[in-house]
Order: structure tokens, then C-alpha cells, then sequence
């Protein structure tokens, strides 16, 4: 059984505490961001979906009457 010394296990060892933390850190940043009240203020202050009425929406409106 060949066993690694510590020298030869560190580069790796790296690269799994990077693993560690992106896994623990993600779910809390999406916990964060739902519990703050900025998402909510994004939404309402986005611009609303579908036809718009305007000057120009009900000038072509009314050109398009027969």
C-alpha cells in the first residue's frame, strides 16, 4: 500500500476547501438575498410587461380605427 505524504496531498487539499466553501456559501447567499427586502423593491419598480399606453400607442390606435 503506497501512502502519500502530507507534501504530496496539499495541492489538492487546496482546491477541496475551495469546494467546501462554494458549496456552504452558495445556499447562504440565496437565503440572503431572499430574506433581504431589496428583491422586492426590484419588482416593483421594474418596468410593467405588455403594451404600454402612451401618446404614441393611442395616436396609432387611433389611425388604425376604420
Amino acid at each position: 500500500m503506497v501512502t502519500k505524504t502530507k507534501a504530496e496531498a496539499t495541492p489538492n487539499e487546496g482546491r477541496r476547501n475551495f469546494l467546501k466553501l462554494a458549496t456552504t456559501a452558495a445556499p447562504a447567499a440565496v437565503a440572503a438575498a431572499a430574506l433581504s427586502g431589496t428583491a422586492t423593491e426590484a419588482e416593483a419598480n421594474a418596468p410593467r410587461q405588455g403594451l404600454q399606453d402612451t401618446a404614441h400607442t393611442s395616436a396609432y390606435f387611433a389611425s388604425a380605427r376604420f
